[in-house]
């Protein structure tokens, strides 16, 4: 625990990249970050296609639009809020209050959990709808790797989050152990 504080480096330490970018929550919330990147990305170039005969594009997935909208939506939240937590992951270190610290792992724990029920109501729904998808809406087959690697990112970031939450919670119960620990045995007030 020496020159450690509520799973970061003491308050005010120099901000060392190496280190940053081997932690494991790091590397996970890149993934994260990479992932939901790849969602938005294969529905918002080739999720949406026509009929020979038609000029009008519809979301690969069963012609739903709710689909599409769903996982561009979801991906570009995600894709956010992956790059807002990593820039508080940068800043934790600089966070002297032990509140303000446990309230940032907090907020870390509650948001990736809610990211990881997204996805797995995400996942559902896009295997769903592509299952039920009718061939003669899309004779050419254009856009099903596109489908595809959707729906298997969408599963694989179900698990990524998961695991940051697991990593925040984790880093909760340093704080509440340092948060216990200061409040049992107060530093020393210098007399003036």
């Amino acid at each position: 625990m020496e020159g450690m504080a509520y799973g970061a480096g003491k308050s005010g330490g120099a901000f060392d990249p190496l280190t940053f970018f081997q932690q494991p929550y790091t590397i996970l919330r890149m993934v994260s970050w990479l992932f939901s990147l790849v969602i938005f990305g294969c529905i918002a170039n080739e999720g949406y296609v026509n009929r020979p005969d038609e000029v009008v594009e519809y979301c690969v997935y069963n012609r739903n639009q709710n689909a599409c909208n769903y996982a561009v939506g979801m991906g570009t939240l995600a894709f956010l809020c992956c790059m807002a937590f990593l820039a508080l992951d940068v800043h934790f270190p600089q966070i002297s209050s032990v509140k303000d610290r446990k309230k940032a792992v907090l907020a870390d724990a509650a948001v990736s959990a809610f990211w990881s029920f997204v996805w797995f109501v995400g996942f559902c729904f896009l295997a769903n709808q592509w299952q039920v998808a009718k061939p003669e809406d899309n004779p050419l087959r254009e856009g099903a790797d596109a489908a595809r690697a959707a729906i298997t990112f969408s599963f694989f970031s179900i698990f990524t989050w998961a695991a940051l939450t697991w990593f925040a919670l984790e880093r909760l119960k340093n704080v509440s152990f340092e948060e216990e620990y200061d409040k049992l045995f107060p530093s020393p007030t210098p007399n003036l």
